[in-house]
């Protein structure tokens, strides 16, 4: 499957080129141009958190190392609690003691739950009109509910058995349960408190790279221990390779889908708007939140619920597997889809009377 993956990708890039060249006349071209500028932005989110990480694993192993294994959990899945390309996966991997344990915290339950923790919960909560913002928390919240299926999926497809899968968990089933309470019954308080934590993370990437760059243009190692700045950036360089391809042939398959989704959606109950806004995520969550306020109030819920597993699928984090692990494509593909669909079909339910 990831050879044909690849192969797929590597056509989208093909396609997207050579509509550049031709004046972008399909619109491919756009797609090509867009994915080797999302280079910049991208290393700039993710550069100096992966610069960090060793740091960050020595002085956290410290404390989160005899807390984890007093639970009988592997420490890697710590680093799930950052997104797989906000240094997450780099985390996870350093303080790995089982590197399977490792792979799966890093590239699935990162690119779930640490996704949603540091990107989706306050960018979402940030772009979206006041108004909105309750059913957005109720979706995050039936989204979290769901993402046991994604999880749990993953981890079968790494060769982790359901009980194991379940135990190296439990401190992110943990943590997911104590954000649901706090989006049900203290909302403001927990959008306060998203914005402090997405705000502390970008001043501790800034950190990294500035750290980073400093030693590569004077020679001198501020903080040692650190990883060189020209590892961090081939990293993000393979990812937008990646995307060079897999966001042209994601507009193909938008395009392909979209008059199946709009009767799709008929049958659903669903707004047109509310599964294009589902099917642009798996690419980007950026159009679907710019469009949240446009759904109705059903699709909200149902996108939002959607966003927790299957944000960014088609363009960064499967470009991140890619250009670390293409063996794990596979159970990324099958995780966040999973969890996807199913938290959208839990909310649909949950919102059968609307």
């Amino acid at each position: 499957m990831e050879r044909a993956l690849m192969i797929v990708m590597a056509a989208g890039a093909v396609l997207g080129g050579a509509d550049r060249v031709f004046g972008n006349r399909l619109g491919l071209g756009e797609q090509f141009e867009r994915g080797f500028l999302l280079l910049g932005p991208m290393a700039l989110s993710m550069a100096g958190m992966i610069c960090l990480a060793p740091v960050l694993a020595d002085v956290l192993g410290r404390v989160v190392v005899p807390l984890y294994r007093l639970m009988g959990v592997d420490p890697a899945m710590f680093g799930s609690l950052l997104a797989i390309d906000m240094g997450g996966y780099q985390l996870a991997r350093e303080l790995a003691e089982n590197p399977a344990v490792g792979s799966y915290a890093g590239l699935i339950v990162s690119a779930i739950f640490g996704c949603t923790l540091v990107f989706t919960i306050p960018v979402g909560m940030g772009m979206i009109g006041p108004d909105c913002r309750p059913r957005f928390a109720r979706g995050i919240m039936l989204g979290l509910a769901a993402m046991p299926v994604g999880l749990i999926a993953g981890g079968l497809l790494c060769g982790l058995s359901l009980p194991a899968c379940l135990h190296q968990n439990l401190p992110v089933f943990a943590l997911a349960l104590l954000l649901l309470l706090g989006l049900w019954k203290i909302p403001d308080r927990m959008v306060r408190g998203f914005c402090l934590l997405a705000d502390g993370i970008k001043a501790l990437v800034t950190a990294g790279l500035v750290l980073a760059a400093v030693e590569l243009l004077t020679g001198w190692n501020p903080v040692p221990g650190m990883a060189p700045i020209g590892e961090a950036m081939s990293v993000a360089a393979s990812i937008g390779v990646v995307l060079l391809g897999s966001l042209p042939a994601a507009e193909l398959l938008r395009r392909a889908l979209e008059r199946p989704f709009t009767l799709l959606g008929r049958r659903l109950g669903l707004d047109p708007g509310s599964l294009t806004g589902m099917l642009v995520s798996l690419a980007s969550p950026m159009p679907a939140l710019s469009m949240y306020g446009e759904l109705d109030r059903r699709g909200q819920v149902a996108a939002a619920a959607f966003l927790v597993s299957g944000a960014s699928l088609l363009a960064a984090h499967m470009g991140f597997v890619v250009s670390t692990e293409p063996a794990m494509l596979s159970p990324l593909i099958a995780a966040k889809l999973a969890g996807a669909l199913s938290a959208a079909a839990l909310a649909l339910w949950a919102e059968r009377s609307q």
